[in-house]
């Protein structure tokens, strides 16, 4: 009998080479790195396997036995490249790569940290040391933020990392060994560098990278560290300011070109002080007469300074107003914010508690979102005095909010032009509750309703359905239970008007 031929093996799909595949498929590259000078730091077998791994595609393991590759004798064949031309190569990398990269040798290091745009300084050895190296690494950040840097490691820490505000912290293990205590706040003023080693770090920051967007810090009261930073960085469009005074908003109106500005008076559980009052707000207002965004988070104040700022700053579009500390009647003042686009009250106790007569209130002209989010809502007359303020809205969202009930949300139907509204988080607002207020409005769009407990598919009357029917847009998760969307199916809604209806 003829013998058969054994079945040919199936072909194994080649897979598709990577980013260091395609730069050293030809053999003079792929070389390249085993034949260049080695640098100080690539000197450990560890750094060269890493090396190696990143030029030559291949994973540090793969390279035992080659270690002397690297430190091989040879012409650095990527001499005769430019600079410029060498960084446009090394930018198409992935961002893991080009760190990787960056140990081949001394120049690709250079080249690497000129392709670094942001960063954030967690040792203030780093920027203030003997040999600058946070310049010398990084010369055209973008965006730097040292506020980490600025607060110094415990003596004794506890492991334990605390955030609030965007600020993380090492925490002591034990508070009773300051003097004095940390009350209110988990940060004693020791930790905090003096004013004299931050007006040097920012020398060095702003004659090291003048071309600085944006900058992070914490300010302090000598004006010497803001102003030169004004001086050299003329481009600088953003700035954040941590533990905010009266006293450090003096320079603010060197910085002609700033745009976005964040000030942080107090961030309590961390560190409580002198803050933000009327005084700085009104240096502000004078300072800063191009603000397009500003934020001001654990700042006091009142009716002067918030009339100060819509007076002076004509072209602000948006304001947020963080765990604010202001005194009653201070919303009466943003009626004075002509161009005011969006209005954000974040993580605040209270509104205003005595907002005085609707009369005096008047109203934001150009108003189009408002946003909520984790506020008490619990006094029925603040929360009509901002619906009033704000009755030419467009979008509202409200978020994780506490104490609003059907009593309280039906002063929203001040608001007759509201096309977009989301509801994330309220309990207590039944579905009748919401809809004799969304019926009311008219050109209603959009609607959004996720972890409302307290609203149930089976009470969805035919009217409210109708509604939905008209909707452009819905997402109706109120609860894990809901299956209204699916009960939907077939009925024809969503059909009405040429409009279409959304699944979440």
């Amino acid at each position: 009998m003829p013998s058969r031929r054994p079945a040919p093996l199936p072909q194994l799909k080649k897979a598709a080479p990577g980013w260091p595949g395609l730069w050293f498929r030809e053999k003079p590259l792929k070389h390249v790195v085993f034949k260049m000078p080695l640098d100080p730091i690539l000197r450990s077998p560890k750094h060269r396997d890493v090396a190696a791994a990143a030029a030559g595609g291949l994973a540090p393991g793969h390279l035992h036995g080659h270690g002397r590759l690297l430190a091989a004798d040879g012409p650095d064949l990527t001499a005769p490249l430019s600079d410029e031309l060498l960084l446009r190569i090394l930018s198409q990398l992935p961002s893991p790569l080009q760190a990787s990269a960056g140990l081949v040798c001394r120049r690709w290091l250079r080249l690497v940290g000129r392709l670094r745009r942001s960063l954030t300084l967690l040792d203030w050895s780093f920027l203030d040391g003997p040999s600058n190296r946070l310049v010398a690494r990084f010369p055209e950040l973008d965006e730097v933020d040292i506020v980490p840097a600025s607060i110094t490691p415990p003596v004794c820490p506890s492991g334990v990392l605390l955030t609030r505000g965007g600020v993380s912290v090492q925490l002591e293990s034990e508070f009773e060994a300051f003097d004095p205590p940390p009350s209110p706040g988990l940060i004693p003023e020791c930790r905090f560098l003096t004013p004299d080693a931050v007006d040097r770090g920012l020398e060095i920051l702003a004659e090291g990278c003048p071309s600085l967007r944006k900058l992070s810090l914490v300010a302090v009261a000598s004006e010497f560290g803001l102003m030169k930073v004004a001086d050299e960085c003329l481009t600088l469009l953003e700035l954040e300011l941590h533990r905010c005074t009266d006293q450090s908003l003096r320079p603010i109106s060197a910085f002609s070109n700033l745009q976005v500005l964040k000030l942080v008076g107090a961030v309590e559980g961390l560190y409580s002080g002198p803050g933000v009052t009327d005084i700085g707000l009104t240096i502000l207002a004078h300072g800063c007469k191009r603000l397009v965004k500003l934020e001001l988070s654990g700042c006091e104040g009142s009716y002067d300074g918030i009339s100060a700022i819509g007076r002076c700053c004509l072209m602000l579009e948006e304001l947020t107003i963080c765990d604010h500390r202001m005194d009653e009647g201070w919303m009466a003042g943003l009626s004075y914010c002509g161009n005011l686009k969006t209005l954000s009250l974040v993580g605040c106790r209270r509104i205003d508690t005595d907002p005085g007569p609707t009369a005096y209130l008047g109203t934001c002209p150009a108003i189009e979102e408002l946003h909520l989010q984790r506020c008490q809502l619990r006094d029925k007359r603040s929360l009509n005095a901002l619906f009033l303020v704000c009755e030419a809205v467009r979008d509202i969202v409200i978020q994780d909010c506490w104490g609003l009930d059907n009593d309280m949300f039906g002063t929203a139907s001040i608001c007759r032009r509201v096309k977009f509204f989301s509801l994330e988080g309220c309990s207590l607002l039944t579905t009748e509750g919401l809809e004799s207020v969304i019926s009311s409005w008219q050109d209603l769009q959009s609607l959004r309703v996720v972890s409302c407990n307290r609203m149930k598919d089976n009470e969805v009357t035919p009217a409210l359905s109708y509604l939905f029917s008209l909707l452009k847009e819905l997402q109706w998760r109120p609860d894990s239970r809901s299956v209204l969307l699916t009960s939907l199916s077939g009925t024809g809604m969503g059909k009405k008007g040429g409009r279409f209806f959304k699944r979440s």
